[in-house]
């Protein structure tokens, strides 16, 4: 029986149909297909037949369903969007080279495919308004008339090896091949006004996604190497610096470094993340630069990204660490204020979040709130699926959370850091739904800590419980106790002649306080924490409005106002204790700030704009028209920047802040005229006699901590009297600047001119 149907049944195929025409069909030219699905091993297996073909163009339908769905959720009209067409198909090409089974005859094969493209060879495309079903192929010579040869196949097979026959398939095929003049020119036409329709994939666009494929990266022979032994000896496999060469000259190799990184790695390949919580002092940076390089061999160091998180005053440490061990080039380096620039993509000096592979969050404990804002964005950063895999496979990034107290938290806060690498219900770790062991243990804690009295047995009971069963189980630590402990450590310190100092027990030093400064000293306390004493309330206006406001504008407005008026009074009582200096000018500056808060009242336009520190405004020479206008400019972007009424207020507001006004005045007055300080008084007889004594303190070097900046300016100018020793006053405002200088009077390791 003679038809013009075939399946993919016996020697049936589309294959054989297209070999049978290409070989029959001597003046063919031009090979046009459409397709729903197109795959490049597919196109491949054409390449020998196709040499001769000046003119090869392909047309792919792409998911429109799922982008029209898309669009609508997002409250937007589809009207085929070129950008996300090529962006679904380069998408669909990467996954079509890592599902590709590798063999040389494969990858020779996409290769040419890729190269075939750039050549401008054959042209491809990718329609964006239909999702196309249909499936044809044209054979067209040079013109196509009525007297020339040309072929169109249709029906059901994509331009795939299981499509084409070539690979057995559970889909049963059926196509048509036509010749007839009518039936392939109106395919011919068909084809063109889709081809018009179309979204054209440039060379450029496949050379740039080839980049996100193993067939665009180059692996030095070493990485390969490594690659090999880790893949087939795993755990095994023990890192040594010396034998890659990647531990820097001027640091010693110490054992229990090595293990730390052996043992932190392991973790952070079968956990996807771990606590480093080594105590201060025993190199927690220098470990987790070994542990970032070690994965960065790991993982190929082509495209390793690296992001290293941590507080302003660290910038310096851990962008010089990475600069010695050759990984800087890898890092992009960001506070922890301002992650938002990754997140909301405001500086694009950094990689967008799914571009980093291994994220390092230096002083984790500081990230102890999980519904904070900044820990919100570390979540999202951290969850975001890796957009390359490496030869480290798998979509999650890998975290290292540094901390030297990672207990220093809640419950609920741990269990929210551990989801930063953890799922909650399918955890790699023994516990292995994470949500139903935290879940009791964080309603415990809550209740023992609603008590007036806390049971401290029993909180200390589900931290135990927490530490045995989850903590343990990625989390590196060890004290100087430990080192000094195990002889292998203690041998390999001795060796390499490494003492960790005695630190020498507590000494108090008392001062004393006259009769009357005493009486001032108590009296001072009690104003400042007696409950019917000072209250705050320039702390605490947004409680104090009527309930309506306070419902709009502020959420938690009482706990708010009342843990900041706790802050307050914990602040004032520290500056009391650290010095007479810094607590005159701490408690000038909280009556002043009442004192303006009610002058605004008087104004009847009370200011409540936490953005902008209205004080340090006026302090600056603003005048209260002007930040006026500032709020109301930004009132737009911060709805809880706003101007009130005096009457949006409760009277009792204006009646505190009047009665705290008084007190502070009192206060201020009583401590306006004392002269003696009998705690700097001790301070330079204990330096005299002990601290910089040459017997005791042969270098006559001295490191002073101090809580209060404030109190360490007062210091710098009393010791500047007194003496003509060098004196390095440090803070927040200056560190950095100041950073080589600290190296060169401090750092043991420092090479260059002191």
């Amino acid at each position: 029986m003679s038809t013009k149907f075939f399946t993919n049944r016996a020697e049936n195929t589309v294959f054989d149909k297209f070999k049978g025409i290409l070989n029959g069909m001597k003046d063919v030219y031009a090979l046009h297909a459409v397709v729903g699905y197109f795959r490049s091993s597919g196109y491949f297996a054409l390449q020998p037949y196709l040499k001769d073909i000046k003119d090869i163009k392909i047309l792919v339908g792409i998911n429109v369903d799922q982008m029209f769905a898309e669009a609508q959720r997002r409250g937007l009209l589809y009207f085929g969007d070129e950008k996300k067409t090529k962006e679904e198909f380069l998408k669909w090409f990467i996954q079509d080279l890592k599902d590709a089974k590798y063999s040389k005859e494969v990858e020779d094969g996409i290769l040419q495919f890729i190269q075939d493209i750039i050549n401008g060879r054959i042209e491809v495309r990718a329609h964006n308004s239909k999702a196309i079903h249909a499936k044809f192929y044209l054979f067209l010579p040079q013109k196509h008339t009525e007297h020339t040869d040309g072929w169109v196949i249709m029906g059901s097979s994509n331009l795939t090896e299981a499509g084409l026959g070539i690979k057995k398939s559970p889909n049963y095929e059926l196509n048509i091949a036509l010749k007839d003049y009518d039936d392939v020119e109106f395919s011919k036409i068909e084809f063109q006004k889709l081809w018009e329709e179309s979204t054209t994939i440039l060379p450029e666009d496949i050379q740039d996604f080839k980049k996100h494929t193993h067939i665009g990266q180059t692996f030095t022979p070493f990485e390969i190497y490594l690659k090999l032994l880790i893949e087939y000896f795993g755990k095994n496999i023990d890192y040594d610096p010396d034998t890659v060469g990647d531990l820097p000259k001027k640091f010693k190799k110490l054992s229990y470094q090595i293990d730390a990184v052996n043992q932190g790695f392991q973790m952070l390949m079968e956990h996807n993340g771990f606590f480093l919580a080594d105590v201060v002092g025993l190199g927690k940076t220098v470990v987790a630069s070994m542990i970032a390089k070690r994965f960065l061999i790991a993982n190929g160091s082509l495209n390793t990204k690296i992001l290293v998180v941590y507080p302003p005053a660290l910038a310096k440490n851990w962008k010089s660490t990475f600069r010695l061990f050759g990984i800087d080039r890898h890092t992009k380096f960001i506070t922890n204020g301002s992650l938002d620039k990754i997140v909301e993509k405001k500086d694009l000096d950094y990689w967008e979040k799914e571009e980093y592979d291994l994220i390092l969050v230096d002083e984790a404990h500081k990230y102890r709130n999980h519904t904070s804002q900044t820990f919100g964005l570390l979540q999202r950063i951290c969850k975001a699926p890796r957009r390359e895999d490496g030869m480290v496979s798998g979509k999650n990034k890998k975290v290292m959370l540094i901390s030297a107290t990672p207990l220093n938290n809640r419950p609920q806060d741990l269990y929210y850091q551990l989801l930063l690498f953890q799922d909650a219900r399918r955890s790699t770790l023994p516990i292995t739904n994470l949500q139903t062991f935290f879940g009791p243990l964080i309603r415990e804690h809550r209740e023992i800590m609603r008590e007036d009295e806390p049971n401290v047995q029993k909180i200390r009971e589900i931290y135990n419980e927490i530490r045995e069963k989850v903590i343990s189980q990625i989390t590196v630590r060890r004290t100087r106790k430990d080192l000094q402990n195990y002889p292998k450590y203690l041998d390999d310190l001795k060796k390499q002649g490494i003492e960790f100092p005695e630190i020498a027990p507590l000494r108090t030093v008392e001062y004393k306080l006259n009769t009357q400064l005493s009486k001032l000293f108590y009296q001072t306390i009690f104003y400042l924490t007696d409950s019917d004493k000072v209250d705050y309330f320039r702390y605490q206006a947004i409680r104090f409005l009527n309930d309506d406001l306070r419902e709009a504008y502020y959420d938690q407005a009482v706990l708010v106002s009342k843990s900041l008026a706790g802050i307050m009074k914990t602040l004032m009582v520290k500056r009391l204790e650290s010095s007479f200096f810094a607590f005159r000018k701490t408690l000038n500056n909280l009556l002043v700030s009442t004192k303006r808060m009610i002058e605004m009242f008087e104004n009847d336009k009370v200011f409540i704009a936490p953005d902008l520190k209205i004080n340090e405004l006026i302090d600056k020479g603003m005048s209260m028209d002007e930040i006026e206008a500032l709020i109301i400019e930004t009132s737009t972007d911060n709805p809880k920047n706003n101007i009130f009424k005096a009457d949006d207020f409760k009277p009792e507001f204006l009646v505190g802040l009047k009665k705290d006004c008084s007190l502070l005045e009192e206060l201020s007055k009583n401590w306006k005229d004392v002269e003696e300080d009998p705690k700097l008084d001790k301070f330079f007889e204990t330096l005299d006699s002990d601290l910089l004594n040459k017997a005791k303190n042969p270098t006559g070097q001295l490191i002073i901590f101090t809580e209060s900046n404030d109190t360490a300016n007062y210091l710098e100018q009393q010791l500047k009297k007194r003496t003509d020793k060098g004196i390095l006053k440090v803070s927040s405002a200056n560190r950095n600047k100041l950073f080589g200088i600290i190296l060169s009077n401090f750092d043991a390791n420092y090479t260059g001119k002191r």
